[in-house]
């Protein structure tokens, strides 16, 4: 009878230690999954952008200032206005004015590259500094709804024909004017209707 009493304690025991170090192992770990790529935001808004290299570019943020918005390619003939937009932009930035490139492949393709090879592209060809939006349709009825809420308030000139088209926002963010690709940023009619802007008072 004791030989069955010691045998049941020590089966007792030994269920007790097993329990015990089972309690003691970490639990499981979940196998690991890898991180989902964030979905590009939705932009249904006219003033807002997915910026080129993430974020946003949201016109709102510059509600009192004056905006020159263009449709941007790396491969065209115009392509060398970056140099006299990025010139426009610090000599007038002081002024209140804003510019921002929207890079487009709606014309001859001339605008096939990632946002990584657009960006490199246009710092180490013209040093920009400008914010700079993704790359965006800005014609027909898969335009970003900035570029079809201007053509409803400028008409048909505020479609781009070509790149390097450009729109004028006023401090009270809508648009004013409307350029086509062959008005360079330093000519008189684009600096002229800029001045007029930023001299207006904020409604």
């Amino acid at each position: 009878m004791k030989i069955l009493v010691l045998g049941l304690s020590g089966v007792i025991g030994a269920a007790l230690v097993l329990a015990i170090s089972a309690a003691s192992q970490p639990a499981p770990q979940k196998p690991k999954t890898a991180p989902q790529p964030k979905k590009a935001v939705a932009m249904s808004s006219p003033d807002l952008f997915e910026g080129l290299m993430g974020g946003q570019v949201n016109l709102a943020d510059y509600r009192g200032k004056v905006i020159l918005v263009v449709n941007t390619a790396s491969q065209c003939g115009y392509t060398g206005q970056y140099a006299g937009l990025e010139t426009l932009w610090k000599s007038r930035q002081r002024e209140g004015l804003v510019i921002v490139g929207v890079p487009s492949n709606d014309f001859g393709g001339q605008e096939p590259g990632s946002a990584t090879e657009i960006k490199k592209f246009c710092e180490l060809n013209y040093g920009v500094t400008f914010p700079m939006a993704a790359k965006y349709s800005v014609r027909g009825p898969n335009a970003h709804p900035f570029y079809r809420n201007s053509l409803n308030v400028l008409g048909p000139k505020a479609e781009p024909k070509w790149n390097f088209h450009k729109i004028l926002i006023g401090k009270d963010g809508q648009p004013v004017a409307a350029f086509a690709s062959g008005v360079t940023p330093q000519s008189a009619e684009l600096s002229q209707a800029i001045t007029s802007a930023l001299t207006l008072p904020k409604r």
